[in-house]
């Protein structure tokens, strides 16, 4: 699956929980929205909008490094990555309810990003069939 057209599937299925997604549908969506992200925090600083907060030690306002286009992108961005986390983990068999082990600090995650990155049941499994064909 090429970058665009992942972005283009993950916006159409937005709020599909059901299904499969490949590894490079859900990485490059992940490469996608830290391109926004990004750019939006630098867009909020270099334009002046970004939130401040008061240094405690001197008093004195700063940056906290992000705004309003930051906030709203993440707004946009959470539902299409969730969803797209959980096909992922559809695609390696699991259940998207596994998402909550990434509370669980450090082992939690690794142990998501490890399925995340692990591939995924060949040919169908309880959550449809193979993404890749």
């Amino acid at each position: 699956m090429t970058f665009s057209n992942s972005v283009k599937v993950c916006f159409s299925k937005f709020t599909t929980w059901q299904g499969r997604a490949s590894r490079s549908e859900y990485w490059y969506f992940l490469l996608f929205y830290l391109a926004v992200i990004i750019a939006a925090a630098v867009i909020d600083n270099v334009s002046g909008t970004a939130f401040t907060s008061p240094n405690y030690m001197t008093g004195e306002e700063q940056s906290v490094g992000y705004g309003y286009l930051y906030v709203l992108a993440n707004l946009l961005l959470f539902l299409p990555g969730l969803s797209v986390l959980v096909r992922r983990l559809h695609d390696t068999n699991r259940t998207g309810w596994w998402y909550w082990l990434t509370l669980v600090p450090l082992v939690g995650i690794i142990v998501v990003v490890v399925w995340l990155c692990s591939k995924g049941t060949a040919g169908a499994n309880n959550y449809g069939s193979d993404p890749l064909g």
